[in-house]
């Protein structure tokens, strides 16, 4: 190893992603000032998005087969002073809208990520979720990060944010952990204000592709639909969805059953409101709100994409299910520029305060 990483005022604060799928926490932080030293996910589509967009630094790895020393190796350095871990464990486990056994393996990825986390002891380490982390099911987990944080000197910030009170064109809940390593008596780091902004919209994200060719903008391609879901599409309006369409055209499961909770499904979206939360399926016109407001068809990858606040210049690579699933469970790359430039405020804050000590000590 040709030496360590240490704390340098020069440089630009130090980031490892975990889980880091296509790159929307990464593209966020780096907007904000951060340089990425290693990523990896489990998914090579999501590596090979991530690399040609963000640079080689994304590895496909397991985590349960992954370690500190295995990433110093790869990087060729020792990494004392990182100063932000940052990553979303997968959360099917304990999602809200899961249904059967509380026994998921996925579970097991939240314990793992605060195990490697405390290898390194990181200034700060971020976990993005689905809100099931804050209910019954996701109740154990918690409590595990809980802990961990207490023994070994983190305080623990804990928010739901929704992108929509931050100026994006996105109705998306989400929890945020924050944990901050405790290294004097003070704590500097606040999650952002909501902006209370919330004039973004499906016609100001995505309104210009209508007349775009599809050829010509990456990923802008659509789901092919059905010849039924073809003339379920075209008898919705602007806004309406399933209890809209005529008797014929309905499931026979949501016929008469209004309570459904899946109300969306068969869906278009509105022009002047923001859109719903972008999901792993929103390529599909079944799975959700997901048919455009105008046309006859579904939004396409580049519009999800858009909602996801990715520049058109980030393409993205696979299959177009891998694609969907890249974007829809992506952090959004603006707010995790958002919430990163808290980090970084709050890291400024620290070394000042350091600074200020130290020098305190040495007068004395």
């Amino acid at each position: 190893m040709s030496g360590n990483i240490s704390k340098n005022s020069s440089l630009n604060p130090t980031l490892i992603d975990c889980f880091c799928g296509a790159g929307g926490l990464s593209l966020g932080f780096k907007m904000a000032g951060f340089r990425s030293l290693y990523a990896f996910d489990w998914n090579k589509a999501c590596i090979d998005t991530y690399n040609k967009n963000l640079g080689e630094r994304g590895f496909v790895k397991d985590i349960t087969k992954l370690n500190r020393k295995a990433i110093e190796k790869k990087v060729g350095k020792i990494l004392d002073n990182i100063d932000v871990i940052a990553g979303g464990p997968p959360c099917q486990g304990f999602s809200i809208q899961r249904r059967g056994s509380d026994d998921d393996i996925r579970n097991n990825l939240v314990p793992e990520y605060i195990r490697l986390v405390m290898e390194f002891k990181p200034r700060f380490f971020l976990m993005e979720n689905v809100g099931g982390l804050l209910s019954k099911r996701g109740a154990p987990f918690l409590e595990l990060v809980k802990k961990r944080c207490s023994k070994e000197g983190y305080f623990l910030h804990i928010a739901k944010l929704n992108a929509l009170d931050y100026g994006l064109p996105q109705d998306r809940r989400r929890v945020f952990l924050v944990g901050e390593k405790m290294e004097a008596t003070f704590l500097k780091f606040e999650f952002p204000k909501p902006s209370h902004n919330r004039v973004n919209t499906v016609r100001k994200a995505i309104y210009d592709l209508i007349k775009k060719d599809e050829k010509k903008v990456p990923n802008h391609i659509s789901d092919k639909l059905t010849a039924i879901n073809i003339r379920r599409i075209r008898a919705l309006k602007e806004g309406q969805s399933r209890d809209s369409l005529p008797k014929d055209l309905q499931l026979d499961c949501h016929k008469n059953n209004l309570s459904h909770r899946h109300m969306d499904v068969y869906g278009r979206m509105w022009w002047d409101r923001p859109s719903p939360t972008i999901t792993a399926r929103f390529d599909s016109f079944s799975r959700g709100r997901f048919g455009h407001p105008s046309l006859d068809r579904t939004i396409t990858l580049r519009e999800g994409a858009r909602l996801q606040t990715f520049p058109d210049n980030f393409v993205f690579y696979g299959t177009k299910v891998q694609v969907a699933t890249q974007i829809g469970n992506a952090v959004p790359p603006l707010l995790a520029k958002i919430i990163a430039a808290q980090i970084a405020k709050a890291l400024s804050s620290h070394t000042n305060v350091k600074s200020e000590i130290q020098l305190a000590s040495s007068a004395a």
